[in-house]
């Protein structure tokens, strides 16, 4: 049996079972990346709620595993060469076990860069931007009353709707067959039509391609049971 006991965060979350993966998160966009991707890959696993009400995120032992307090977070205690493999951020996270493995990454070097530049494009776009979004039109900066603010992310969420419709064009899936880009991109589309409300802002309604590709991507079994993951309660 694996020995986590090293970890300052089995201490607040103890594993009822050390020898799977163990998932430190929330189903937020950024979250259900992780619970997604091990339902796809069929890895067993516990997901253990940080509960931002009672700043789970702040403490001790959630910071010993992510510095920067944000979710998610793992240890995989089958990591490289035997060892448990504590990792943060969703992105690296989604490299590091489709690498492991080798499943939802293309192995040719030219289709796994292609998957990996639009994981950074979610990453590096489609998250920070839609967040923003999120939080002048429906959360506390939606009070605010200069309108430039809210129009600024407004505008920009719908460009990057609109270069992720063209990509979409002829294609199932963003790089033609699912991969860790999907399970990136998707569940923040998900949060701006059905959380935030935000389709009529963005001009949902006049994409050619996202509407269905959202859908296809909630039809898939491993992303229904990955959205419920850890349960709120």
């Amino acid at each position: 049996m694996t020995d986590l006991s090293d970890f300052m965060i089995a201490k607040r979350w103890p594993p009822k079972n050390p020898d799977i993966i163990q998932y430190y998160g929330l189903p937020t966009p950024n979250g259900v990346k992780v619970s997604i991707m091990l339902e796809e890959l069929g890895l067993p696993y516990e997901a253990h709620k940080v509960d931002f009400a009672d700043g789970d995120q702040f403490t001790p032992e959630f910071l010993s595993l992510n510095p920067n307090n944000k979710i998610p977070a793992i240890i995989d205690p089958d990591g490289p060469d035997g060892k448990p493999m504590p990792l943060f951020e969703s992105g690296a996270i989604l490299i590091y076990l489709a690498e492991k493995t080798g499943k939802l990454m293309p192995k040719d070097p030219v289709g796994r860069y292609q998957v990996i530049q639009w994981l950074m494009f979610q990453m590096g776009g489609i998250g920070p931007m839609f967040g923003q979004l999120g939080y002048f039109t429906h959360f506390a900066g939606k009070e605010i009353e200069d309108p430039r603010p809210a129009k600024r992310y407004i505008e920009e969420s719908a460009r990057l709707l609109e270069v992720l419709d063209g990509q979409l064009e002829g294609r199932d899936w963003v790089c033609g067959e699912y991969s860790i880009a999907d399970i990136a991109i998707a569940p923040w589309l998900r949060i701006v039509r059905d959380h935030y409300k935000a389709g009529d802002l963005v001009d949902w309604d006049d994409l050619d391609n996202v509407p269905a590709y959202l859908d296809r991507f909630l039809e898939r079994p491993a992303v229904y049971k990955g959205l419920r993951q850890p349960p709120r309660d």
